[in-house]
């Protein structure tokens, strides 16, 4: 069983690739959060994978909040974590790792894919140019193999980027990035077409048209799946966002 949650689609491929090799079933987190989905079955040879981006170095928050309320009836006998990041990761897996004990496991495993960057919602930072974007992404193709083998064989690995000053990168930018996190900038431009693409690929099912145009409502990660999607680039954060490309995974 893969637990999961994707934006613009980079941890939906990894999660994806995985599941194809290993035969699990994939749960997508929003989902099972909107169901109340919390208690799960495994058996007690299962192994249980979590797939999810990095936020500021740091799980999306709600992945954490999921993971607080997550249970399992038995105990799995593997536990992986699998996350993509534009860069490095901080200590992240520690902190998912300290929610994983509420569900009465801990991590056996942790994998860091660098893939392309999403976040455009802060001035200096932006989405990758399209030759290092499919770089990237390359290279995450070619070291899925050895994970996919490593988790067949449940391989106790620990291989994540950690970069520079990982604990304060996590414990105090991450802090305070989700404290920050609004859907408030969000607004759409008279380029809009009324096509209700970010209704559709928005995951947490936080937009909705109103009028014709997109309304957010308060529940959002900022994963910038709107912003990306649109046909017509006609979604905007605030002022930070003009003039910057868009990106998720296969997009041409």
């Amino acid at each position: 069983m893969i637990f999961y949650f994707s934006g613009c689609g980079n941890s939906r491929f990894i999660a994806e690739s995985i599941a194809q090799a290993t035969g699990d079933k994939l749960v997508f987190i929003p989902e099972a959060d909107r169901e109340q989905s919390f208690h799960y079955d495994v058996a007690d040879d299962e192994h249980v994978g979590f797939v999810f981006p990095i936020y500021s170095w740091s799980p999306p928050q709600l992945v954490v909040r999921f993971v607080r309320k997550l249970r399992f009836a038995h105990k799995p006998a593997y536990v992986w974590l699998a996350v993509t990041c534009g860069d490095n990761v901080g200590v992240a897996e520690k902190v998912f790792d300290e929610q994983l004990v509420r569900a009465g496991v801990q991590l056996n495993a942790a994998y860091c894919f660098v893939m392309p960057n999403t976040y455009v919602n802060m001035a200096g930072m932006g989405t990758d140019k399209p030759e290092k974007a499919q770089h990237k992404i390359e290279k995450a193709k070619a070291h899925l193999p050895e994970v996919i083998q490593n988790i067949r064989d449940r391989k106790s690995v620990m291989e994540m980027r950690r970069g520079l000053f990982p604990r304060f990168k996590t414990k105090v930018i991450g802090k305070s990035f989700h404290k920050w996190v609004s859907d408030e900038p969000f607004r759409s431009t008279d380029a809009c077409i009324s096509c209700g693409k970010c209704v559709s690929v928005c995951p947490l099912q936080n937009i909705t048209l109103e009028d014709g145009r997109p309304k957010w409502h308060g529940n959002c990660t900022n994963c910038d799946a709107c912003f990306h999607h649109c046909p017509k680039n006609a979604i905007q954060y605030g002022k930070a966002s003009v003039g910057k490309r868009q990106y998720y995974f296969g997009k041409d």
